[in-house]
């Protein structure tokens, strides 16, 4: 993504924003604590009213866990895209969050309260997709290639560890498929719904 034009504005010292989404699917009955984890960290999102430390602190914990539950990893996709204008940044943003809102079965309902099984409840589904898109301020190699490897995926997900603590994130959207206890994600609405995906 570094061309003539990024060249210019680091001369000019502007900001460069660097928007991207990944796209992991795991696939496995055990894949369903993941599942606890990410619910979790949505609800503490939500409650946090999007502070971006508080989704920081869930991105890490997100990230970790992905990190160890590689051996389920089945396919990846990545996009994104370089800005030298908030604005413009934001609005992609806004594109990204939208799609992956309305992907299929990836928006939980986090009005109703958890009962005292769902903890305990492990959903039917053996696959899980989870959408992480970012916005943030410089150059992220890790982020700003093709992660549909293994290797490059892992780096992926480290780099936006690191985002975090160096506190270079503008935004965090994460979303999952299925979202809730118990709903399922069959093959072919895995094919149907995320064609981007492509086998590690």
């Amino acid at each position: 993504m570094n061309s003539w034009r990024d060249r210019l504005n680091k001369l000019g010292g502007r900001t460069r924003y660097m928007v991207c989404r990944l796209f992991i699917h795991l696939a496995g009955d055990e894949v369903a604590p993941l599942l606890g984890v990410l619910n979790r960290s949505a609800r503490e999102a939500v409650d946090a009213d999007g502070d971006l430390d508080v989704l920081g602190q869930g991105l890490v914990e997100i990230c970790q866990s992905l990190l160890q539950y590689d051996i389920y990893w089945q396919s990846a996709a990545n996009e994104g895209d370089v800005f030298w204008n908030e604005g413009e940044a934001g609005d992609y943003v806004n594109e990204l969050f939208t799609d992956s809102a309305e992907r299929y079965l990836s928006e939980p309902d986090y009005n109703q309260p958890l009962g005292p099984n769902d903890q305990l409840s492990l959903p039917a589904t053996r696959n899980l997709v989870v959408m992480i898109a970012v916005a943030c301020t410089g150059e992220v190699p890790e982020l700003e290639t093709n992660l549909a490897s293994m290797e490059a995926l892992k780096a992926g997900l480290k780099a936006l560890i690191n985002l975090h603590y160096q506190e270079r994130l503008e935004a965090i959207q994460v979303h999952f498929s299925p979202a809730q206890f118990g709903d399922e994600l069959t093959n072919d609405q895995l094919i149907v719904n995320f064609p981007e995906l492509i086998p590690l």
